[in-house]
């Protein structure tokens, strides 16, 4: 029986043939072999800068020869490491969520912190220092994946909601309402109950003070959600051709969606868990990342990885770099790159109204 040419789908083919839609496996691997030994370097550097004078070759002693009797190799195993890997992983997990949420929406401002995902987790955390002081920190994580789920739901809900349906500009303003009312919201509990000092450090986003039992808390969902970021990039890639094409082509659409939004859910609880508000990375890592490796998710996702990390890491060298010996938060350093960027990308696709 022949097969009715309506039903033959076109639209893979002629994407195909659009030189954006074009993976480039060569540059992937560069920015996967350069960017790696880049991201390395920049974690050696981190580790050397603090009120403590230590260069290179005391951290690569501290590290691979540890003397527990030098205080130096103490500040670099206790301190400065486990605030750089901290870093980066967090990069990781706020670039990946972002492209993942770019993909499965074809939302190019998509990202947690505008998508009201870091604000529903800080929510969360505002609620547990209130009304459940000493919460430990897996309690923490848990409180700030579902307030990672809420802001998320709130938000594509009331842009479903709106005249029209959704579309990328109206998403990204009832995201920046939603936000903005939660962030209200968790600045009147922090104050009322006496709690602004403890949130202080999640509005401001930033590493400092982590500690090696921070890492091992978000190790698993490192290893949980890159599994199934890996597993998933594929099916991504044709979601973002649009959901009638994935469906034409045999995919479940749902299924997809489900695991992806759990990936963002967990990598964007932990991170607010351990960094707090930390923006735009979500934003500007993906975008730069397709451009450099065409629109396979198969490459986007472990190449934004990398970048997102090596930013966060490079956003925290800055923080300390700028009015020495006070930090900077490192929100603020990423502000500075990713407000511009979500400017620009606003006005582009508001011609689209």
């Amino acid at each position: 029986m022949a097969i009715p040419k309506e039903r033959i789908s076109k639209v893979p083919r002629r994407h195909s043939n659009r030189k954006e839609y074009k993976s480039r496996p060569l540059m992937a691997s560069l920015i996967l072999i350069v960017g790696t030994a880049m991201m390395i370097l920049s974690i050696g550097v981190s580790v050397t800068l603090g009120a403590a004078d230590i260069n290179l070759k005391t951290v690569w002693d501290g590290i691979f020869d540890y003397n527990p009797d030098l205080t130096s190799h103490q500040i670099i195993q206790e301190l400065r490491m486990p605030r750089a890997l901290i870093a980066a992983i967090i990069g990781v997990f706020l670039a990946v969520s972002g492209a993942i949420m770019q993909g499965m929406t074809r939302n190019p401002l998509a990202s947690p912190s505008i998508m009201g995902v870091t604000d529903g987790s800080a929510l969360m955390i505002a609620i547990a220092f209130a009304f459940f002081p000493g919460t430990s920190h897996l309690g923490l994580m848990i409180f700030s994946f579902i307030g990672a789920g809420i802001g998320a739901g709130i938000v594509f809900l009331i842009g479903s909601f709106s005249k029209g349906g959704l579309s990328p500009v109206k998403l990204a303003l009832a995201g920046t309402a939603v936000g903005a009312l939660m962030s209200a919201f968790s600045s009147g509990i922090a104050i009322h109950f006496e709690v602004a000092q403890d949130m202080s450090f999640w509005y401001a986003g930033g590493v400092a003070g982590t500690q090696w039992i921070h890492v091992q808390f978000i190790l698993p969902v490192l290893l949980i959600g890159g599994i199934i970021a890996l597993i998933i990039a594929r099916s991504v890639t044709v979601l973002s051709l649009g959901e009638r094409v994935a469906k034409g082509l045999g995919q479940r659409t749902t299924m997809v969606k489900i695991l992806g939004t759990i990936v963002v859910l967990l990598m964007t609880g932990a991170a607010v868990s351990v960094a707090g508000s930390v923006g735009f990375v979500g934003l500007v890592i993906p975008h730069i990342t397709r451009f450099l490796v065409g629109l396979d998710y198969k490459w986007i996702l472990p190449c934004s990885a990398i970048l997102g990390g090596l930013l966060l890491v490079l956003a925290d060298i800055g923080a300390r770099m700028v009015n020495p010996p006070y930090e900077t938060p490192i929100g603020a350093i990423t502000a500075m790159v990713g407000v511009p960027f979500f400017l620009y990308l606003a006005r582009r696709e508001g011609r689209g109204l």
